[in-house]
């Protein structure tokens, strides 16, 4: 008999994306978070070392809501998906918004144990 699933799976119907500040045009996708830096997955590999000015755009009821912080370009590589790359940003004083969508994100996604059922 196959195994039972214990912990729920959570798909995401969309992809946060990064825009320029200055410019509003989208860079790419958030690969993955941290309290101190991103994972960009864009269609063009980042200037290693360039600081940029970055917004998040975070979907509501009532419109967008911006995360708007600056980040220095760790790192860049070619993906394993043909045609991308994955950059590594360390963020500038991250501001309280942003430390806020990190918690929002790890709670929603972390392993909680299932209440036993009797």
């Amino acid at each position: 008999m196959p195994a039972q699933r214990h912990i729920q799976r959570h798909q995401l119907p969309c992809y946060l994306k990064v825009f320029n500040r200055i410019t509003d045009k989208p860079m790419g996708y958030i690969g993955n978070v941290s309290l101190d830096g991103l994972m960009l997955i864009s269609q063009l590999p980042m200037l290693v070392g360039g600081r940029f000015d970055l917004r998040l755009k975070i979907p509501g009821v009532e419109g967008p809501r911006f995360i708007d912080f600056s980040a220095t370009c760790q790192w860049s590589r070619e993906d394993v998906s043909p045609g991308y790359f994955d950059s590594g940003f360390a963020l500038v004083a991250p501001p309280a918004e942003y430390v806020e969508m990190v918690d929002a994100l790890r709670r929603y996604f972390s392993f909680r144990p299932l209440a036993a059922s009797a």
